[in-house]
Formats: structure tokens, C-alpha cells, sequence
């Protein structure tokens, strides 16, 4: 789990004072939300150079919690994972626009659901950011059978997906006890 990175009163968050090429790599971990989007499956269309993505998910991904299971040995297990750096976050146009990269890059702020702005890894699940809620690992489909799984743009959808922070309800909600 990542930390989140304090500030002092008076400091501008390193976000919005750095660009991609000055972060350090704590910082450049940081700016990854969690939302599992990249390590979903991309179908490239080999005459038009398209890409689609699906709702599978790479088998090292752990689809409810969207961390990867072995991180520090994802490009050794996994050959076709990709490694974000700065050149590959400018030029991926898979890359959703909620990604942190693409945001600061871009010099927008960061949402509320961040988990550098919320100080929970939680809220990206929350605001239905997180591929948890979709995603199933691509262990359980044949290749040959996962063009089945292609979704509609996701970019699309994020612009409707919680744009601002939901106000917390004063009323208590009872729970069913069931587990979700």
C-alpha cells in the first residue's frame, strides 16, 4: 500500500510544482491512483491499428483489491507487462484521462478520490474508478475467446463517474450484515 506523502502548511503539492521528468520514483509511485485500468487486457485490430480494451485482466492482478500480486517481479512474470515512464504516459492514448500521470502531465488537478488528495487507497473504489467492480481475470477465458470481452471506451464513462466528492450522509444506514 502506498503512503501518502505529507505536505508542511506552506508547500504546493509536488503534483502541481513538478513535471513528470523531475518526479523522484516515490513520487512517480504515488501518482499511480490504483485503479487497475492499465493492467486490463488491449486488443490491437492488426489492420487498423486500433486498440480495444476488455474487462480481463492481467492473471497477476488481484481484480478486487486492483493490486498487483507480485510487483517488484511483474516484468519477469508477466514479459508483455508494460513499465510507465514519462514517454510511454504521453504517448499510450489507452491510458485513461482519470490516469495521474496523464493528469499532471497535462496540468490539471488531481480529484478528490486520489488517494494522494483522500489520504485512503479506498476512494478510488468508491468513485467506480477501479476496475474492481468489472474486471475478471483473463485466466479464466481462452485467447482465442477474448475479443468477447471487449468494453465501450472507458473514457467516456469517466466523465460521468463521480465528478465531484459525495456529500456524506447525517442519517445512519443500518447494515444487512451480508458481506459485498
Amino acid at each position: 500500500m502506498k503512503e501518502r506523502l505529507t505536505l508542511d502548511g506552506d508547500s504546493q503539492p509536488f503534483w502541481k510544482t513538478k513535471t513528470l521528468e523531475q518526479l523522484s520514483p516515490e513520487e512517480w509511485e504515488s501518482l499511480c491512483d490504483g485503479c487497475g485500468r492499465c493492467c486490463l487486457i488491449k486488443l490491437e485490430d492488426e489492420d487498423t491499428s486500433e486498440v480495444y480494451t476488455t474487462k480481463l485482466a492481467c492473471s497477476m492482478l488481484n481484480v478486487r483489491t486492483c493490486q498487483c500480486k507480485d510487483y517488484a517481479n511483474r516484468f519477469s512474470k508477466m514479459p508483455d507487462c508494460l513499465q510507465i515512464d514519462v514517454k510511454r504516459a504521453r504517448e499510450l492514448k489507452w491510458l485513461p484521462p482519470t490516469c495521474g500521470y496523464r493528469i499532471v502531465d497535462e496540468g490539471r488537478d488531481l480529484p478528490w478520490w486520489h488517494p494522494l488528495i483522500s489520504g485512503s487507497p479506498e476512494t478510488v473504489h468508491q468513485a467506480g474508478i477501479a476496475v474492481s467492480s468489472f474486471a475478471m481475470s483473463e485466466k479464466r477465458v481462452k485467447e482465442e475467446n477474448y475479443w468477447r470481452y471487449i468494453i465501450p471506451d472507458l473514457s467516456t464513462e469517466e466523465q460521468q463517474a463521480a465528478p465531484e466528492q459525495p456529500r456524506q450522509r447525517k442519517e445512519r444506514v443500518a447494515s444487512s450484515g451480508r458481506s459485498r
